[in-house]
């Protein structure tokens, strides 16, 4: 995988294909029955409720706001949500899956790699981001506000990227091709570089940068701040 177009032509991760994941995460409290249905009215109230926790916070957002805005009624809503933080959870949720589902199987190709999969992790997570840009956005100015039970998944989200990162850094340090003294604190440095292509992306648009050229430049950054041994 190359460029963010491959990416995004091999994962289907439109609104509609990521509420059809939520449906089925959910399908034994969601009250409405017919899928297509539930799919459509998921896709309106998570779309909306992105826009609005983007425009003013998602804790200074109503039901009242959700119902406004998205066009479903107040009983529509409690068909597949009993509470904002059932909803939050169903959000955080889904990105917490993609993020397991997408880069906790990298290619079999690279198992005996680690620069080649450290280039793929790289690679894949910011084009995950980008294709999911306003749920990652939402994941991470959100977090202060959520429950305990969010901000641990949360957490628990971020360290397992950073694990996968520390892994790919500590296979590489043992076949002699990365010099890193410490692979669980290059990990956590590498992790912020991410995150600022979403955070962020806004400025780097500005400048003309591209998620290609993004995961360009980081992994060559990254590259030398571990001191790659070219094979």
């Amino acid at each position: 995988m190359s460029s963010l177009q491959e990416f995004q032509t091999r994962h289907d991760l439109s609104m509609e294909a990521l509420c059809a994941r939520i449906l089925e995460r959910h399908a034994a409290t969601i009250r409405v029955k017919k899928p297509a249905v539930a799919v459509a009215n998921l896709a309106r109230i998570v779309e909306t409720t992105l826009m609005l926790a983007n425009r003013k916070g998602f804790h200074s957002m109503s039901l009242r706001d959700l119902t406004e805005q998205s066009g479903l009624s107040m009983g529509a809503l409690y068909a597949y949500f009993d509470s904002k933080d059932t909803l939050l959870m169903m959000i955080l949720g889904q990105v917490v899956g993609v993020v397991e589902e997408v880069l906790a199987h990298p290619p079999d190709g690279l198992a005996n790699d680690p620069a080649a999969r450290l280039r793929w992790l790289l690679r894949t997570h910011l084009f995950l981001t980008e294709t999911m840009h306003p749920w990652f956005v939402f994941a991470y100015m959100e977090a202060k506000s959520f429950p305990q039970d969010g901000r641990d998944l949360a957490v628990g989200s971020e360290m397992m990227t950073e694990s996968m990162i520390a892994v790919a850094l500590a296979d590489g340090v043992a076949r002699g091709r990365f010099a890193v003294p410490d692979v669980m604190m290059a990990a956590a440095l590498i992790k912020p570089m991410l995150q600022d292509w979403y955070v962020k992306r806004a400025k780097h648009r500005r400048r003309g940068i591209t998620p290609d050229l993004y995961a360009d430049q980081l992994i060559a950054f990254v590259e030398a701040a571990v001191g790659l041994k070219r094979a």
